[in-house]
């Protein structure tokens, strides 16, 4: 198994330059996985990798 980086909201919001708001929806919406513990939210690197991916093959096929 490789070593799965987990990043925080912060985190996310600075990689897709948006605000922490945004990040909380495409959360809620399901659109971006993550994991809790305890009270922190947790989103694996490849999660946000294909959250990426599907976003843009869904611009490319518009």
């Amino acid at each position: 198994m490789r070593d799965e980086e987990l990043l925080t909201v912060p985190d996310v919001m600075a990689r897709l330059k948006v605000g922490r708001s945004a990040v909380y929806d495409l959360l809620r919406t399901r659109q971006l996985a993550s994991i809790t513990i305890g009270r922190a939210r947790r989103i694996p690197t490849h999660a946000l990798t294909d959250f990426i991916r599907t976003r843009l093959n869904q611009e490319a096929a518009a």
